[in-house]
């Protein structure tokens, strides 16, 4: 089945994520992507996919003869077509209204402020239901939505769990959930590793998808603020998994214990900035940063399986001209065991997150061990 993404607000780094889970992924929009899947995506799985919608097959009038024959239809349209607006969008949804009509059907149509419908909108108004229908139109395609991002699920875990930390553990849910699915489709009741815990955002979100946590962190502060969380999230989603696994350890000299099926991981990012560095600051902190990452890979690679996926989030340093910094690691990770992943459309230079003049940004580096 042919699916569509509308992608989110780091739009290659969505199509790396899809990528790593499904076939035939096409970036066809700025921000949309189409892809395939044998069997039904889950919205609440994608952090950089915003919504899901099936493509149409066949004429629109035919789709919407299919529609249940039970109560009044509410009726959205995004159109992404070139040189579209909210008022060809609103013309669509009035045009389709009418067809609805002639079949008998009552239709309330949603307003469209933009030519496509927030996700905040799609999801308030339910407009992925039998009845509660987003069709996205691109061009002559239309494609039903058929799932909607919940941001207020990914602000709501974020902000209840009960230790967090201004300094660390501020990575964005989103963010955790890619790094995951970076690793690629891993096998129910995988064991994944962040030897770089924090509070344990990458762990919450590997115990929601089905995997079981294993963390590690420096900071015996970090370990216990992660053990309460992993237990609030355990005990508040009912949680029905093995248990997780914290310890205290530094990631360039611990011992792990088996068996690792996958690592993802925000390594050290240096001290936090609210400014770009001078240049005699960002050299240090490169050399401090890109020492600790290099020396946990080393002390990484002996311990797990070929095979196994290793997914990390290295800084990079916004300069005065706006652009990034970054620690160029590329060089020194082909002297050990993994192979850096490829994207049939992508680069690395295409793998970097960041809000808009954030100072530190996350590059993601995608490995394999050999």
């Amino acid at each position: 089945m042919r699916y569509l993404a509308v992608l989110g607000r780091q739009p290659l780094i969505s199509v790396a994520e899809l990528e790593s889970l499904f076939t035939d992924v096409r970036k066809v929009a700025p921000e949309l992507a189409e892809f395939v899947a044998e069997k039904k995506p889950e919205i609440r799985r994608l952090g950089g996919t915003q919504k899901i919608a099936m493509r149409i097959d066949g004429t629109v009038v035919d789709f919407l003869k299919t529609l249940p024959d039970t109560g009044k239809i509410t009726l959205g349209v995004s159109d992404y077509s070139r040189g579209t607006s909210a008022f060809k969008a609103q013309g669509e949804a009035l045009k389709l209204k009418r067809m609805l009509s002639k079949l008998g059907r009552s239709v309330r149509v949603v307003p469209n402020k933009e030519a496509v419908l927030s996700s905040a909108t799609s999801f308030h108004n339910h407009l992925f239901g039998e009845t509660k229908i987003e069709l996205i139109k691109y061009g002559k395609i239309f494609y039903r939505v058929i799932g909607v991002q919940d941001i207020d699920a990914y602000v709501n875990r974020d902000q209840a769990r009960p230790a967090r930390d201004a300094k660390v553990g501020m990575l964005p849910p989103k963010l955790a959930q890619i790094l995951l699915n970076l690793c690629g489709a891993l096998p129910e009741s995988s064991s994944v590793l962040d030897p770089f815990c924090g509070t344990g955002v990458v762990l919450q979100e590997a115990a929601l998808m089905g995997y079981v946590p294993y963390g590690t962190d420096l900071s015996e502060r970090m370990v216990k603020y992660t053990e309460k969380n992993l237990d609030w999230l355990y005990q508040s989603h009912k949680l029905n998994l093995d248990r997780p696994y914290i310890e205290q350890g530094d990631a360039t000299t611990h011992a792990w214990k088996n068996p690792i099926n996958a690592v993802a991981c925000e390594t050290y990012l240096g001290q936090p900035m609210s400014l770009p560095p001078v240049e005699i600051k960002l050299k240090q902190e490169k050399q401090e940063c890109g020492g600790i990452i290099m020396r946990f890979l080393k002390n990484l690679e002996r311990q797990v399986q070929s095979g196994t996926p290793v997914v990390i989030a290295v800084p990079a340093w916004l300069r005065p001209n706006g652009t990034y910094e970054r620690l160029n690691l590329l060089d020194e990770i082909e002297n050990l065991s993994y192979n850096v992943k490829s994207f049939r459309n992508l680069g690395q230079q295409d793998l970097l997150y960041h809000r808009d003049k954030q100072v530190v940004a996350r590059e993601i580096i995608i490995l394999r061990k050999k």
